[in-house]
C-alpha cells in the first residue's frame, strides 16, 4: 500500500510527486518510456538538440524559471532581431507583434484585439463562468466574435492565424468564453504571442525534455516507465491501479494526463457522469512542430528575425530556433488546426516538402535545402493525441466546468488542463502539479 501514486510523468506529475516524496511513498506511472509529456527534445545527426514540444518559458512563468534554476539550466532568449514577415497578398517586413497591413486592416485588426483583450480582462480565471456575460460568451465561437468585430477579411485571416498559433484550433471550434479565459490565465493575447515580453521570451540550454528528464532522475527510482495504466478501481480511502504489467495499491491517486487521455481509462466505479461528460468535451488541439536545420541561420544576413506569419502553405507561423552558442541554423514552423490534421494523413515525405515550401516562400529557395530536419506530429501520438492543450467549445465551461479540478473520492486531478494561470503551458502544468499535492498531504494528514 503507496501512499500515493501518480499517473503520468509529465511536469505536472513530476512535480506532484517532488512536493510529496520527502515526506511519503510514492509512485508515478508512465505510459512512455520517458519523462516529459508533451515536451520532447530532439537530437540532430549532428549533435545538436531541438525542442519538438513545448519549449518555451516568458514573464510571468515564475514556477518554470524556478525549476530550471534549481536543476542547474540555464535560459537564453529567442532570437528577435531584425525584420519580421508577413505574407497578406504580397511579402511585406515589419517590426512588434502585428504584422504591416493596410491601415483599414490595422485599424479593423487592433480594434478587435483591443476588444477581445478588454473583455479577457474582466475575468477571474479561476472562476470564469461568474462573469455576468460568461453564459452569453459560453454560447458564441471566436469565429462568431470575428463576424461581429471585424470587416475586412484580411484582419480575420491574421486573427485566425493567431488563434491557430495559440491553441492549435480554429476560431469555430472554441468557445469565445474559453479563449477569453485561456488569453487571462496567461496574462494576455499578447502576451502569448509576443517574443520578447511574452510566452515565447526564452528557451532552455539542453531543452525542456533535458529538464523533465533530470526533474525525473533527481527523485530516484520513483518513476517507473512503460507502465500503462489501464484501469483504476477506487473506493472511499484506497484506489487499486492496474497497468500492463502489474497492479498497484495506494491511498491516494493524482491522475496528471490530459483529459482525453484519462478517458482511455477504465473506472470503477464509473467516473460520476458530468466529470465523464467534461472530459469528453475537452480534445487535444492538432499541431504538427516543424524544425529545419541549415549550415548556418542564413536569413540572418538579410536582417530578417526568421519570425514569419501568413500564407496559403502548410505553416502560416515561424520563428529562428537556433540554440545560442550553435553554429548552425534553426527553422521552425507549425502546421496548426484544420491543416495539422490534413498533414497528419500524409507521408511524411510529402509532409517536409510541403513545409520546406512554406519555408522557402519566406525565406527564399535556400531554405529548401536542410541538412537535417525533424518534426512531430502530436496528433498521431498514442499518449497525447494533439497539442498544446485541450480545447473547450460552446458551453462546456458553464455546464459542465465548475468541478475540474475537484477530487473524484481518493483520486486527484493535474495537468495543464486544471490550471488557474498557465493554462496550457509548462506554468500550468507545474501550478496544477503544486495543488494536487497539497490537496494529498491535506488528506493523508
Amino acid at each position: 500500500m503507496h501512499d500515493v501514486v501518480i499517473i503520468g510523468a509529465g511536469f505536472s506529475g513530476l512535480e506532484a510527486a517532488r512536493r510529496l516524496a520527502p515526506d511519503h511513498d510514492v509512485v508515478v506511472m508512465e505510459a512512455r518510456e520517458r519523462a516529459g509529456g508533451r515536451v520532447l527534445t530532439h537530437t540532430f545527426a549532428n549533435g545538436d538538440e531541438t525542442d519538438l514540444g513545448g519549449q518555451w518559458a516568458g514573464p510571468g512563468q515564475d514556477r518554470l524559471y524556478g525549476l530550471i534554476a534549481e536543476m542547474g539550466f540555464i535560459t537564453y532568449p529567442l532570437w528577435d532581431e531584425g525584420d519580421h514577415l508577413v505574407r497578406a497578398g504580397r511579402l511585406k517586413r515589419y517590426r512588434g507583434t502585428i504584422p504591416s497591413l493596410s491601415i483599414p486592416v490595422l485599424l479593423d485588426l487592433n480594434r478587435a484585439l483591443s476588444r477581445f483583450e478588454a473583455m479577457a480582462r474582466q475575468l477571474d480565471p479561476a472562476e470564469p463562468w461568474t462573469h455576468p456575460q460568461a453564459q452569453m460568451w459560453d454560447r458564441i465561437t471566436v469565429a462568431d466574435f470575428l463576424k461581429r468585430h471585424t470587416f475586412t477579411k484580411r484582419a480575420r485571416e491574421m486573427f485566425t492565424i493567431g488563434i491557430g498559433a495559440v491553441f492549435c484550433a480554429e476560431p469555430h471550434e472554441l468557445s469565445l468564453l474559453h479563449a477569453l479565459f485561456y488569453a487571462r490565465s496567461g496574462r494576455s493575447l499578447d502576451a502569448l504571442l509576443s517574443v520578447s515580453g511574452g510566452a515565447q521570451q526564452d528557451r532552455v540550454h539542453g531543452g525542456m525534455g533535458g529538464l523533465a528528464t533530470a526533474v525525473a532522475a533527481s527523485l530516484g527510482d520513483v518513476v517507473r516507465y512503460g507502465e500503462a495504466v489501464q484501469a483504476i478501481g477506487w473506493g472511499k480511502d484506497s484506489v487499486t491501479i492496474t497497468t500492463s504489467r502489474q497492479s498497484w495499491r495506494a491511498r491516494r491517486v493524482i491522475l496528471a494526463v490530459p483529459p482525453s487521455q484519462a478517458l482511455g481509462i477504465r473506472f470503477d466505479p464509473g467516473l460520476p457522469s458530468n466529470r465523464d461528460a467534461l472530459w469528453r468535451r475537452m480534445p487535444a488541439g492538432a499541431c504538427i512542430k516543424c524544425v529545419a536545420q541549415y549550415a548556418r541561420p542564413f536569413w540572418r544576413e538579410s536582417g530578417l528575425s526568421g519570425q514569419a506569419v501568413g500564407g496559403d502553405l502548410a505553416v502560416r507561423v515561424t520563428f529562428d530556433n537556433t540554440e545560442q552558442g550553435r553554429s548552425a541554423g534553426l527553422l521552425l514552423g507549425f502546421i496548426e488546426g484544420e491543416e495539422a490534421r490534413r498533414w497528419s494523413q500524409v507521408s511524411a515525405e510529402t509532409r517536409r516538402d510541403a513545409v520546406l515550401d512554406a519555408f522557402a516562400g519566406f525565406f527564399g529557395d535556400e531554405a529548401r535545402s536542410p541538412i537535417d530536419y525533424a518534426d512531430k506530429d502530436w496528433t498521431s501520438d498514442a499518449w497525447t493525441r494533439g497539442c498544446y492543450a485541450s480545447i473547450l467549445g460552446p458551453g462546456v465551461w458553464t455546464t459542465l466546468g465548475q468541478n475540474m479540478r475537484d477530487p473524484i473520492g481518493p483520486i486527484h486531478v493535474a495537468g495543464t488542463e486544471t490550471a488557474v494561470q498557465g493554462f496550457g503551458y509548462i506554468e500550468g502544468a507545474l501550478e496544477a502539479g503544486a495543488r494536487a499535492a497539497d490537496e494529498v498531504r491535506a488528506a493523508l494528514g
